[in-house]
């Protein structure tokens, strides 16, 4: 059963009272339970799309500031999951396995998109066009094409609140540190960023078999070509096939290059490498012409060395080698950070000392004061204004992470003119800027 049709304008000026309410000279305490509490029938209404792990993560996030009053997955064993749960569903919420019933509905204010990557775009695209307010998780896009797609949307529809799911720009110990001592020039300038993300899974061949029961495997396809169901295309090893993703490049690289672009001012529309070489790229199966051979394996790169290169004459080396995490070096200086440590001499000697704290974790925060994830993304709704893991940023991290894929893909050097969002003098590595989706799975262009 639906509730009534929420009221944004209500939810905005009932908010905008409880913060003048709260104190006149400190910050509304966003993380506090009262906040929670306060506004029974001014809550966000909440629907959650993709009810996997991460999925059932971030509705555990969305539960302390919003009802959730609607639950879609494509196998309906995880939507029932999810329902059960008492700090998720509370077996309350209406479940669905088709994401447009959930965006239909005039009464959802907030839908939380936590489906596998080729899906992303296509479902939020059509959450804005329908008047909600958006968190989605990383990787955002499945091709450069896509990232013009959203971006548009985004500033057609730019009422709505568009977050993305990279939660490293939330660590205030390690990747805000990070961030703030090379943007403010503490290690000179920055020369080298070498980004650890780890390789692909290794597996297959793997057998064919019916789809379990509840699970919609032509849905769960989506935009992607069509094929016979095989458990490891699905759920929670999607990501090591390039038809739903972009392996590691797009999985880790969405954090660690992000934090890299970021931190190194490379982060606004027309920034970007000039030549991405991936030269050094292995892959668990053969190529030809940048497809795989085999359709039974993983297919992504899992043992890499990409290098991007900027015009700055700064180099990014994105690696499978080595530690997970990001060593910065400059002129001055290096340093490592990861989600365990950040470690290196201008850390030990506290070179960034009287110039990171809460006015630089503001700046960093788009003017609104340094809290949880979340948090973030809920005070946006309320007050306005760029969330910390904004649309527009991202993905320009996602302009670098597609291009290390087609690199790695055709094992060459791909040209990017970064202004012109384009690749240059290479028709084959050009004709991956786009895919075509299955028919039926369009992205609407608007």
């Amino acid at each position: 059963m639906t509730r009534p049709p929420h009221s944004r304008r209500s939810f905005l000026s009932g908010s905008s009272a409880l913060l003048a309410a709260a104190t006149a000279s400190a910050v509304f305490p966003w993380s506090a339970k009262a906040f929670a509490n306060s506004m029974a029938m001014d809550r966000p209404r909440v629907g959650c799309i993709g009810l996997g792990g991460m999925g059932r993560g971030d509705a555990h996030g969305h539960r302390s500031f919003g009802d959730i009053i609607a639950l879609c997955d494509v196998d309906e064993s995880r939507a029932a999951k999810a329902n059960e749960d008492p700090n998720i569903g509370a077996g309350k919420a209406d479940l669905c396995t088709d994401y447009r019933k959930v965006l239909e509905r005039p009464d959802i204010d907030v839908v939380s998109i936590v489906t596998p990557d080729h899906w992303h775009v296509k479902i939020a695209i059509e959450a804005l066009i329908a008047g909600k307010h958006v968190f989605c998780q990383k990787p955002l896009t499945l091709t450069l094409e896509e990232n013009q797609l959203i971006r548009n949307a985004c500033r057609k529809y730019s009422d709505r609140v568009f977050f993305i799911g990279t939660q490293q720009r939330s660590d205030q110990e390690r990747f805000l540190r990070a961030v703030n001592m090379v943007r403010r020039g503490l290690i000179g300038d920055v020369q080298k960023i070498t980004v650890g993300i780890n390789g692909g899974d290794v597996g297959g061949p793997f057998q064919k078999s019916d789809p379990p029961a509840g699970l919609n495997w032509d849905m769960w396809l989506g935009q992607a070509p069509k094929v016979d169901y095989i458990k490891e295309r699905c759920h929670n090893t999607f990501r090591w096939w390039y038809e739903y993703s972009g392996g590691k490049f797009t999985d880790w690289g969405a954090h660690h290059v992000d934090i890299s672009l970021w931190a190194a001012g490379l982060d606004q529309e027309g920034t970007g490498p000039v030549e991405v070489d991936g030269t050094d790229a292995k892959h668990p199966v053969s190529f030809k012409d940048g497809y795989p051979e085999q359709d039974d394996r993983f297919n992504s790169a899992h043992d890499f060395n990409v290098i991007a290169k900027f015009a700055s004459g700064m180099e990014m080396h994105i690696t499978s080698r080595g530690d997970n995490g990001i060593l910065f070096e400059g002129s001055k200086g290096r340093f490592f950070v990861n989600r365990g440590k950040i470690t290196g001499q201008p850390i030990e000697e506290n070179w960034d000392k009287d110039q990171f704290g809460p006015e630089q974790l503001q700046e960093l925060y788009k003017g609104k004061p340094f809290e949880g994830h979340k948090n973030n993304f809920y005070r946006c709704l309320a007050e306005g204004g760029l969330p910390v893991s904004d649309v527009y940023s991202h993905l320009q991290t996602m302009n670098t992470c597609h291009l290390a894929v087609i690199a790695a893909r055709l094992n060459r050097v791909v040209k990017w003119d970064a202004k012109a969002e384009k690749i240059t003098g290479d028709d084959q590595a050009a004709a991956f800027f786009a895919r075509t989706p299955r028919a039926g799975f369009e992205i609407a262009r608007v």
